[in-house]
């Protein structure tokens, strides 16, 4: 595969300033050599390219000969393997923006002597090729899709090889111990186990906390990352439209006196701090017969149901009553912040919550209370911190801790836990050195799938299909 010469679009599949081709392979230098000339009177291609140094910016124009054509004025990037990013010889043209001439250059690439790239083959290239190893392969994309400044700070982490470095750490000590263990039953007048067993099991204890601590990470990095999914629920007429209005900035949900306005979910990912929610607008829940609101009665329910965190918006002015206290058993044991809305109509008078619901209704549960005016926005930083601290261990932007934000991973850090804990079972069981060592290394397989070591390449092509075209 790595014989072939690939070329994709590396900016958006949109009409913008500029338009970016990129090509890597042995052939990427010759073949832009083949279309490239600097000077619109002298078509004759000078194999300009081919001798210009590594790193630099080219001036001049495409040229089409079968069309007789000149397709764009344009820059070409000269890089020459193997301080690439693929490892590779690559050329990036970098066109006007048009979505046309973008394609037309690309496809006189490609009739030149290059394939299409696949989805991510740039970085798939990089990871075959000893650039970067899986886990800051994945980083990559992460990066490309942050969509806060906490993925994007963890995605830049990982890809400068933060998890890589821990990781390898933990595998090399496991390896080192493994073949001290074959070697002391392999000449045991040269090399002692007296006592190595419980100094082995402290061994693995240090190894558990570094895996435990990543581990452990997972939850926090994915709501961090990914957001929080929060539902916004609560009778008809308290303010949820109004809230989700003001946590967007935006009018989307429309805002009335009339009880039922909204029968529908509204969705939209917010940014708020450093973190993300994916907010979901519901119908207020209450007793009808209108058909339509029925429908949107049930979605609010099955949202609540779905929902890692839920703002339970209740009327301030009024208090809450049996119907609040009807909603709120249907949120159990979930991560909940009771919104007192409509503050700003008595600042002073602020009705407290009712007894009742103070009893078995709120038991055991898990609930913040924020006074709240979804009309000037007063409660919103308060609302931030109460968020932040139900769901966060940490800040994010003074930490320096990593977080795993990635399923396969942290699959691959319980496994190895797994057959750590093994080893340790073992060593309290009195088994014979003998026994270690193939927990040992399962341990030492899983931790190097991670770093794509000791991985199919059937799992590599699902990684990189995943990623976006040119990259």
């Amino acid at each position: 595969m790595n014989n072939d010469t690939i070329a994709a679009i590396s900016t958006g599949m949109a009409s913008g300033g500029i338009g970016i081709i990129r090509i890597s392979g042995p052939k990427a230098i010759a073949l832009c050599d083949r279309i490239f000339i600097r000077n619109k009177n002298n078509k004759e291609s000078d194999g300009f390219l081919s001798k210009a140094a590594a790193n630099t910016i080219n001036f001049g124009f495409i040229y089409d000969r079968d069309a007789d054509e000149i397709l764009d004025e344009v820059l070409v990037s000269v890089f020459r393997a193997p301080h690439t990013y693929t490892r590779e010889d690559i050329c990036e043209i970098n066109c006007h923006g048009g979505l046309y001439v973008i394609r037309r250059i690309l496809d006189l690439v490609i009739s030149s002597g290059a394939r299409p790239a696949e989805p991510g083959e740039f970085t798939k290239r990089a990871f075959l090729n000893g650039r970067i190893d899986l886990s800051e392969a994945e980083a990559v994309m992460d990066t490309i899709s942050s969509t806060n400044d906490f993925a994007l700070k963890n995605a830049v982490s990982e890809l400068s090889g933060r998890l890589s470095s821990e990781i390898r750490k933990v595998r090399e000590e496991v390896l080192h111990e493994t073949a001290f263990i074959e070697a002391a039953l392999d000449d045991p007048e040269h090399y002692s186990l007296n006592g190595y067993p419980a100094e082995l099991d402290e061994i693995i204890s240090s190894w558990e906390e570094t895996l435990s601590r990543l581990s452990k990470s997972f939850d926090e990095g994915q709501h961090r990352k990914n957001g929080i999914l929060t539902v916004i629920a609560g009778k008809p007429n308290v303010g949820k439209s109004s809230l989700y209005n003001l946590l967007t900035g935006t009018d989307r949900a429309i805002v009335t006196d009339v009880p039922g306005t909204t029968r529908d979910t509204l969705e939209e990912d917010i940014t708020l701090g450093d973190f993300t929610l994916r907010l979901i607008d519901t119908a207020g829940i209450h007793e009808t017969e209108d058909t339509v609101e029925k429908i949107g009665v049930e979605r609010s329910i099955n949202g609540i149901e779905r929902a890692e965190l839920v703002l339970f918006v209740t009327d301030a002015y009024n208090g809450m009553d049996e119907e609040d206290e009807k909603i709120f058993s249907l949120i159990g044991d979930k991560k909940c912040v009771i919104i007192r809305n409509k503050n700003d109509l008595f600042p002073d008078e602020a009705v407290m919550l009712d007894g009742v619901l103070l009893g078995s209704a709120l038991k055991d549960t898990n609930f913040k209370v924020c006074d709240f005016s979804a009309k000037t926005g007063e409660g919103l930083d308060e609302l931030k911190k109460i968020i932040s601290d139900l769901f966060f261990t940490t800040d994010s932007f003074l930490s320096d801790e990593i977080f795993i934000t990635n399923e396969r991973q942290k699959y691959e850090i319980d496994s190895a836990i797994s057959a750590l804990s093994l080893v340790k079972q073992s060593i309290l069981d009195g088994m014979t050195e003998d026994f270690f060592s193939s927990d040992l290394m399962d341990a030492y397989s899983h931790l190097g799938k991670i770093l794509g070591e000791e991985v199919e390449d059937d799992l590599v092509d699902k990684i990189f299909k995943d990623f976006c075209m040119g990259k």
